[in-house]
């Protein structure tokens, strides 16, 4: 394929209950747009079937969206980059069928993309009259989100390799949860870090679990949290309404000293001082304010996405599709979306 010409990357990112499109070019972005899905709040939790559903409401919307405010035509895109796991099945099954429709359509190739992978290019994400400062290779990420904890050593833009993760639940999970038990909404997590602001995080001292290496176990701070406020209900039926600032508080600065220990480690044993976070979880600004002071501390170079690229978006995808295409690495028409995959992969 020519690549002396624009190189016009079609996003598609439909892993979980955000449907989302973008367009970038060259490595800069055009668009990204998002549209979420407010049913599941009803429930506490993404329900599948509904989440499948509401993409294929979304999808060509969003992608026509996407293209308009790119300013491109459909016949100017290049390839299409698709988030094939890891995720729901049934939610990314509408991302992966919507690709190669439009592939068949135009006669573009399309591409693959490992979610947690395009969570760490996210970085590399560029935009016109904003300074552009990525990470260096090699650099630690840590990868924060309702579904994953990990630990990443990244080498370069497609090879990285796992060196801690999460054994049983996920941090983003033990926000959720800990957060509905509170009667908190879902998601329960920006609700926990805006109310941690106006509380002691030193009020409550949770447990915290000793794991080999650098992975991460959370599944026990969730248990011992909710027998804690079992035993303190028992004693006074309103303590969860009368302390809900000092409990998300101290549970957030739980949560992060557990996720900053491992990384800390990590970074002293590979001597790389070249420090990112990505994920969900990483728009917390507790952990977002504690990874700079910790970054200062131990003198790292700290890369900090922002907002718009922390949950999951398309632009990460794009992103991903645009290194993936540079070095030709396209998929056949054959690939099915896989709900589990290695960020290897």
């Amino acid at each position: 394929m020519d690549k002396e010409k624009d190189i016009l990357i079609l996003g598609i990112e439909s892993s979980c209950d955000d449907t989302s499109a973008s367009v970038i070019k060259n490595g800069f972005l055009l668009s990204n747009i998002i549209a979420g899905q407010k049913i599941h709040e009803a429930y506490g939790g993404v329900v599948p079937e509904l989440a499948s559903r509401a993409h294929q409401q979304n999808i060509v919307p969003v992608v026509d969206q996407a293209i308009k405010q790119a300013g491109v035509k459909t016949e100017d895109i290049t390839a299409i980059a698709f988030t094939r796991g890891p995720g729901l099945l049934g939610s990314l099954l509408v991302g992966t069928s919507f690709a190669k429709g439009f592939s068949l359509a135009t006669g573009v190739p399309i591409i693959e993309v490992n979610h947690l992978q395009a969570h760490v290019l996210a970085h590399f994400i560029q935009e016109y009259d904003i300074p552009y400062d990525p990470p260096k290779f090699p650099f630690l990420c840590l990868l924060v989100s309702g579904g994953n904890s990990q630990i990443i050593l990244v080498k370069d833009y497609l090879e990285m390799e796992v060196i801690g993760q999460t054994i049983d639940d996920a941090a983003g999970e033990a926000f959720d949860k800990c957060a509905k038990v509170m009667g908190l909404p879902y998601p329960g997590g920006p609700f926990v870090d805006k109310l941690a602001k106006e509380g002691n995080p030193d009020a409550f001292q949770f447990s915290k679990p000793r794991i080999p290496n650098f992975d991460y176990s959370f599944s026990g701070l969730k248990t011992g949290f909710l027998y804690f406020l079992r035993d303190r209900l028992k004693e006074n039926e309103n303590f969860i309404e009368e302390r809900k600032a000092d409990l998300c508080a101290s549970l957030q600065k739980t949560i992060i000293d557990i996720l900053l220990d491992k990384l800390i480690k990590a970074a002293k044993e590979t001597g790389i001082k070249e420090i990112t976070v990505a994920g969900g979880v990483s728009a917390n600004s507790g952990l977002r304010h504690t990874l700079l002071q910790t970054a200062a501390k131990h003198h790292w170079k700290m890369h900090i996405p922002k907002f718009a690229f922390t949950t999951d978006n398309a632009a990460m995808i794009a992103i991903t599709g645009h290194f993936k295409y540079l070095k030709d690495e396209f998929t056949g028409m054959d690939a099915v979306p896989f709900a589990r995959m290695d960020i290897r992969v």
